[in-house]
């Protein structure tokens, strides 16, 4: 089976690449010619991943997914959320947010959040939605080099490294999206059968 993959963030799409049977294979949206910047812009994580998949199946009538991921922080009543991607700002990176995110824990002895992962697919016309959670806790500063996005201050739960210290293999043996992606897998598997 074909998919289309709507994102054009090649970490993501090496991530999921990682974890696919031979028998699903998906390309981004560059494979589409498309280089535009969906919004992300809806009230919640579910949302913008359903927004993101039924917008690229609107324009070109093809089986696609997409998928929003938010870093929850229990003390801070779930910040940064759905605005994880853009939390420090507007033109703001990876590094600007952890800063932010860092700078408000500061004196907060309960550090505890969870990476949550939707993935919304649209296959034969139809929305699907799978899930993927993984808790833990935030760092005090960054450790590692691998991953993206807040991996270097995300600690999971039963670790003692971040999602930066960890192998891509490792990493995707726990991880919210390949959580959901798993569950995106065996979904797909079953409409093959």
């Amino acid at each position: 089976m074909n998919l289309i993959f709507a994102t054009s963030n090649s970490n993501k799409l090496k991530e999921i690449k990682n974890l696919l049977p031979k028998e699903i294979c998906i390309n981004d949206l560059n494979s589409l010619n498309f280089f535009e910047e969906i919004p992300e812009n809806k009230n919640s994580i579910e949302k913008n991943a359903e927004f993101k998949a039924s917008f690229i199946h609107s324009k070109y009538n093809i089986n696609v997914f997409a998928d929003d991921t938010g870093l929850e922080v229990g003390v801070l009543n779930g910040e940064p959320g759905v605005y994880s991607a853009r939390y420090a700002g507007e033109d703001c990176d990876s590094n600007k947010n952890m800063e932010k995110l860092i700078k408000k824990l500061i004196n907060k002895k309960n550090r505890k959040a969870r990476f949550k992962t939707v993935i919304a697919l649209v296959l034969n016309n139809k929305l699907h939605q799978f899930e993927g959670i993984v808790n833990g806790t935030i760092a005090h500063s960054k450790k590692g080099d691998k991953g993206f996005g807040y991996d270097p201050i995300f600690i999971p739960e039963g670790y003692k490294k971040s999602f930066a210290e960890l192998s891509l293999n490792e990493k995707n043996e726990i991880s919210h999206r390949s959580i959901a992606v798993k569950k995106l897998i065996n979904f797909i598997k079953i409409q093959l059968t």
